[in-house]
């Protein structure tokens, strides 16, 4: 029978959900790296035991974390990135008189074929590679070199680069979304990279339409249609089928279209879901109803799912990576929040249930699903 395994950051460890594929009874494993913050945990699409983990203080700076036992144990990897010893610091050193510093790894994106090749994202945004499982690392400097990085600005959780996408069909084109620049695209496995925002709208930049400088907070796609991306914008849903030349705006009938997480049905590449917060200043579900919003239709018509979640005085975030689904023939999907919670559904939505509480705040929810 399939198993799952859910991969839970928060501000004070990791967590380690798992269940087999009735996904009614869970286990919790943890907390892992006790006090730290762990921004985030990626599996390895190539090996289901091979995880990385981002382990951050404020303190004693970043540290990256690999489990080749399916988090059983781990392993600090990244002594190659430069921590000099002092604190809350963590140097790059890329061939300037001046170390640069960075504060933390926001996002792994492993290959999807090869387990010891990964992408981070980090702050301030920058795109780094390994292809040794960690043990060393190497920034991809077009990005940073593309010319736009002075039109660039910090969002209100730091100039961070917290979303990479592989396309399955042509791993040489990466996507990625950076607080507040954008989104941007790379045709040739990241030597180059363009910004892909056109059609979006930030009103409160000098020049609402510009090239750079929007509020990205999560974009996603479905394998089977690579050319189709869904984004959750700081104001707006959005979506392009040209990926990402040109997009439109799909918020439709939402009670809100400010929001963090969204994601897409594993076996439904138009079932797209959303989780609306009220505003940019009141990070909490409108009217203390918290509700995830399905499109069955890709954007515009959106239905409220609310069986099993809490229906009042209910005042949690949901944060930008803590939203994942699973490949079960009933597509499950997962999301956590500040206040502890993790729910899952195992019907796509339909109804849910916390499958853990009191949990620290969580930063990120990524689903492994295994044979």
């Amino acid at each position: 029978m399939s198993k799952v395994r859910v991969l839970v950051g928060t501000r004070k460890g990791a967590f380690i959900l798992e269940s087999d594929g009735k996904r009614e009874k869970w286990s919790v494993n943890g907390p892992h790296f006790a006090g730290w913050e762990m921004y985030h945990l990626k599996g390895s699409p190539a090996d289901p035991n091979r995880i990385y983990a981002s382990q951050s203080s404020g303190w004693f700076g970043q540290q990256v974390q690999r489990s080749d036992d399916g988090a059983k144990t781990w392993t600090p990897v990244d002594n190659k990135f430069a921590y000099e010893g002092v604190a809350g610091t963590h140097q790059w050193y890329d061939g300037t008189p001046h170390p640069w510093e960075f504060k933390r790894v926001w996002h792994f994106e492993p290959s999807l074929t090869d387990p010891d090749t990964v992408y981070a994202g980090i702050e301030d945004a920058a795109i780094f590679k390994t292809t040794d499982g960690g043990k060393s690392w190497k920034e991809l400097p077009g990005l940073r070199g593309h010319g736009s990085g002075p039109r660039w600005q910090p969002g209100a959780g730091g100039m961070c680069l917290h979303t990479i996408v592989i396309d399955p069909s042509n791993q040489n084109r990466i996507y990625l979304a950076i607080s507040a620049a954008g989104a941007f695209r790379s045709d040739d496995a990241g030597a180059t990279w363009k910004p892909i925002n056109k059609g979006l709208h930030s009103q409160y930049i000098p020049e609402p339409t510009a090239e750079v400088g929007h509020c990205v907070h999560r974009i996603a796609l479905h394998p089977s249609r690579p050319n189709t991306l869904f984004m959750q914008k700081h104001w707006d849903v959005m979506r392009t089928d040209d990926g990402g030349e040109n997009w439109t705006e799909v918020s439709g009938n939402l009670p809100t279209d400010f929001g963090f997480v969204i994601d897409v049905h594993a076996h439904e590449p138009e079932t797209v879901y959303v989780v609306p917060i009220k505003s940019d200043s009141e990070h909490y579900p409108p009217e203390g109803k918290l509700r995830v919003y399905r499109s069955r239709s890709g954007g515009n018509e959106w239905e409220p799912l609310s069986k099993g979640l809490p229906q009042e005085n209910c005042y949690v975030d949901i944060l930008r990576e803590a939203m994942a689904v699973d490949k079960l023939d009933k597509c499950g999907v997962y999301f956590g929040t500040t206040g502890g919670q993790v729910y899952a559904s195992s019907d796509s939505g339909d109804t849910w249930n916390a499958i853990v509480h009191d949990l620290p705040a969580v930063l990120s929810v990524e689903v492994q699903t295994l044979a």
